[in-house]
């Protein structure tokens, strides 16, 4: 569903009171008017001292924000907004340091932000398959270590990658954190990605032969050099990838690492819609479910 560009000023104008915010989670969460969620009525009462709806016939209260992504949150909707908002516009992301300064929270209260909105966009891109031609690889990220590189390098976590081929250049990518690159893994990645019975193209890597249970597969032995050649556009996304977590974040640890790749990939599918991201990114905050994650200390 294509959606309008929106600027930093609009977005001030249209979301820039708690009252505003509010009424934009309404509307996404009630679409066809208030159902009480106890006995389905359609009729309820504002109660402004507590900010609850209260059903006209059961009498049962609840706040818009139960059971959305913002279920039992402390921070202002406002703020949530333009957390979103600043997420969604830097092409490069942002650091929970620096959202935390901009939107007037904690560090804690920032990260645990982020990993809720990166959770609503894995989400959203888990409705998609790859399909047609797919460049299929997988890379090493982690922090720098002397010794060697690549597979089998100490302190390095396993990614696979999955990119579309298509005629003007990449299409949609799947980007997973893996313990090993198995074909017990790549299997597990190959269903949960792609549409079955799609041409793939890897490198010989043996574990990359579960490829062909269900898929039509084409390898080649690639040697470092010639690797570009065989598989030039997840080789662009790894580059891309890597740059993207190693320049705002300065790198992550193999524990968080997922939900920075979430991030990249949900950036990567929508990178020719850039000006509807706020919008786009919003609208899928707003239809999610609660997020329980573990709190920092």
């Amino acid at each position: 569903m294509k959606m309008p560009a929106i600027s930093l000023l609009e977005w001030q104008k249209r979301f820039g009171s708690e009252a505003s915010c509010n009424k934009a989670l309404v509307k996404v969460r009630w679409a066809q008017g208030f159902q009480c969620p106890a006995c389905g009525s359609q009729k309820a009462s504002f109660i402004t001292s507590r900010k609850l709806y209260q059903c006209s016939q059961c009498r049962h209260q609840v706040s818009v924000t139960a059971d959305t992504m913002f279920h039992a949150t402390k921070v202002p909707l406002v703020k949530w907004f333009w957390a979103i908002y600043l997420t969604a516009s830097d092409k490069g992301g942002i650091s929970a340091l620096r959202l935390s300064k901009h939107i007037g929270v904690s560090w804690p209260t920032a990260r645990n932000m982020l990993k809720k909105i990166r959770t609503a966009m894995a989400h959203r891109d888990s409705i998609y398959r790859l399909e047609n031609l797919i460049e299929f690889d997988d890379t090493y990220v982690g922090g720098k270590r002397a010794g060697k590189r690549g597979r089998g390098a100490e302190g390095k976590k396993p990614v696979l990658v999955a990119v579309e081929s298509r005629d003007k250049g990449a299409g949609f990518v799947a980007i997973q954190a893996v313990d090993t690159v198995s074909k017990k893994s790549v299997r597990e990645f190959l269903l949960y990605h792609l549409i079955s019975g799609q041409n793939v193209r890897t490198d010989a890597f043996p574990a990359l032969n579960a490829v062909a249970e269900k898929h039509t597969h084409e390898k080649k032995v690639t040697p470092a050099k010639k690797a570009n050649e065989w598989l030039p556009l997840v080789h662009i996304v790894i580059g891309n990838m890597k740059k993207f977590i190693n320049g705002t974040f300065h790198g992550v640890s193999s524990g968080y690492l997922q939900e920075y790749i979430d991030e990249f990939s949900y950036r990567f599918n929508r990178r020719f819609w850039e000006p509807e991201l706020p919008l786009r990114l919003l609208n899928a905050c707003l239809a999610h479910g609660p997020i329980k994650i573990a709190e920092f200390a």
